[in-house]
């Protein structure tokens, strides 16, 4: 299974998962449960390997199965991240999980058809290997093992590359959905959340065929069960998530620096916590900038310091030691808004960024909180 949205930034948070490669520049991550499901796939392919190949060398040929199959997923991911890439869609990596994987592209393609384009990639790729696979099989001739592998090759890419294109999000299809609504209506938002409904139609639909099957199979009936909760609950997710975002892009033209800010008060390096604090209520400033001697801005002190610290403590306490060094991505300008202010917090995560006029000259502060208070309304 396998879905191409926006994710976090690389540089973040350690990530969950164990870097394998950097194909074609794109760094690729496995995530721990992989092994869990590798040696799931491994024990229920074995008994079938085990008719043509004595134990255990049996064993290794199922674990190169169960390999092969999450080389497949990565090619899936691949073809979304390179057509993504041809249009300047920046990939941050591929992801290698328990349901398959996820390209974790930056921005939203900005047509309609290049939504397709980059959404249609995965599942075209992987029918032509369940082709290639078929063919393979038709026309050359080769041992039972193998015959054995690419069968159960050629069938999983068939199924990774039909189940895709279920026309839901976050499912490649619903990602096709969207492109087709957006083209029709012309509005991104509109199709994103007609995409987002029809994703939870096709979790609900993927929860009752689990129900059915387990009912009309002869074995492995809670197993079809689980498996098919675990399916529907990741598409219900994602699509209540796409939603969820959809809503958020909509307030990002609304976000303005110069009306979110703080006013602040400048204090000197050597000024106790205790006085800053003191001049900050009293100018009505929700935040305290520390400044040198020629006046300049160091640092910006952290709320979540100041509110740590008892106030017994706050006067021997310098301000300048509960301050963050203004690195030049916490400097944005005041006029500052929308897609521009996002993509500025994105490249440098902080607590409270420094907002200064064309001048130069301070303006205020920008709180992170104060933002996604804004997106938390949605």
């Amino acid at each position: 299974m396998a879905d191409s949205a926006p994710r976090g930034d690389e540089s973040g948070p350690a990530r969950p998962g164990i870097l394998m490669g950097r194909p074609f520049g794109i760094p690729v991550y496995v995530s721990p449960t992989w092994f869990v499901v590798a040696i799931v796939i491994t024990v229920m392919f074995e008994p079938q390997v085990a008719e043509h190949v004595h134990r255990p060398l049996s064993y290794v040929v199922a674990l190169a199965y169960a390999i092969l199959l999450y080389a497949s997923v990565l090619l899936h991911e691949i073809g979304h991240s390179v057509v993504a890439r041809c249009f300047g869609l920046p990939v941050r990596a591929i992801t290698l999980h328990i349901l398959g994987g996820v390209s974790e592209i930056e921005q939203e393609p900005r047509t309609p058809g290049r939504e397709f384009l980059v959404a249609a990639a995965g599942p075209l790729l992987s029918l032509v290997l369940g082709a290639a696979g078929y063919v393979t099989l038709v026309l050359v001739p080769l041992p039972a093992v193998a015959v054995l592998l690419i069968q159960a090759l050629t069938i999983a890419n068939l199924i990774v590359g039909v189940f895709n294109l279920l026309p839901g999000l976050p499912l490649d299809g619903g990602r096709i959905v969207r492109a087709a609504v957006w083209k029709l209506t012309g509005r991104q938002r509109t199709a994103t959340v007609a995409a987002g409904w029809a994703g939870r139609v096709v979790a609900v639909a993927v929860l009752i065929l689990g129900a059915v099957l387990s009912v009309s199979g002869d074995g492995g009936r809670w197993l079809t069960v689980i498996w098919a909760a675990l399916v529907a609950s990741f598409i219900w997710v994602g699509a209540g998530e796409a939603i969820r975002v959809a809503r958020i892009r909509d307030r990002i033209p609304l976000l303005n620096a110069r009306a979110l800010a703080r006013r602040a008060v400048r204090v000197p390096q050597s000024t106790p916590l205790a006085e800053a604090v003191r001049r900050a209520q009293e100018a009505g400033a929700g935040a305290i900038v520390v400044v040198g001697h020629d006046d300049d801005p160091l640092g910006i002190v952290s709320e979540t310091a100041v509110i740590a610290t008892p106030e017994h403590r706050r006067p021997w306490v310098d301000a300048a030691s509960l301050t963050r060094t203004l690195d030049p991505g916490m400097i944005l300008p005041a006029d500052i808004s929308g897609e521009d202010l996002v993509a500025a917090i994105s490249r440098a995560p902080a607590s409270e960024y420094l907002l200064v006029e064309p001048t130069g000259e301070l303006y205020g502060v920008l709180a992170a909180e104060d933002i996604s208070k804004t997106f938390a309304r949605a």
